[in-house]
């Protein structure tokens, strides 16, 4: 006799079935749960507090008229984060008036990975980038080195390393191509390593590169 599947029904797929049902209470808590992740994206992707207020309320209330549609291939947290990127690219590209452009479109030209250089600084590092981005003793020097990245590395890093999306979902959060994400990726975490480790690399295993290679 073939065992039916045991299906686990997680607090946040009990909610959301509430949700979608109409269950306005529902719908407050996984707002309460996810508002402030939310909100820490915007901020890191906008760098402005007031656009980040908005996006994280357009964000929710997105989530709320299209939730009917949510299907549960992702986690709710990942779709939530996925509608956010969306809401803050409208600003970031009504920023520079690319509207109608594609950040890939806008772009795509300069992301190789033959364009990505050799780190000036290297070092012998226990933790990669991604890992350290957690730790709350160098949360401040990370926050400061994402800062100095370039915008576009910075969103993909954000949206893969940081709220843990795939790359194809980052891709998609940000309408580019999975290859051109994975360069931008690259580059963000190169830069990122080179960057922490003038601060937190031990100075006498660094090296220092004085030519470029061929």
């Amino acid at each position: 006799m073939t065992k039916e599947p045991i299906i686990t029904v997680t607090p946040n797929m009990e909610l959301v079935g509430r949700a979608k049902k109409g269950d306005l209470d529902a719908f407050e808590a996984l707002t309460n749960r996810y508002e402030q992740r939310v909100y820490s994206l915007a901020l890191r992707m906008l760098r402005q507090e007031e656009d980040a207020e908005d996006v994280t309320q357009q964000a929710f209330l997105s989530a709320m008229e299209n939730l009917g549609g949510f299907r549960g291939d992702a986690s709710f947290a990942t779709w939530l984060l996925r509608i956010a990127s969306h809401a803050a690219l409208k600003v970031i590209r009504k920023r520079k008036g690319l509207v109608t452009v594609s950040l890939e479109e806008a772009t795509e030209e300069e992301d190789s990975y033959g364009s990505i250089p050799h780190p000036e600084y290297i070092t012998d590092w226990r933790q990669s980038p991604e890992e350290l981005v957690r730790k709350n003793e160098v949360q401040r020097l990370l926050e400061d080195a994402l800062g100095k990245l370039d915008e576009k590395h910075r969103l993909v890093f954000l949206l893969r390393d940081v709220e843990g999306l795939s790359v194809k979902e980052a891709a998609e959060a940000l309408g580019l191509s999975e290859g051109n994400t994975k360069v931008r990726l690259l580059r963000a975490r190169l830069q990122l390593r080179e960057e922490l480790t003038r601060t937190l690399g031990d100075p006498e295993r660094r090296l220092i590169r004085t030519h470029e290679h061929s």
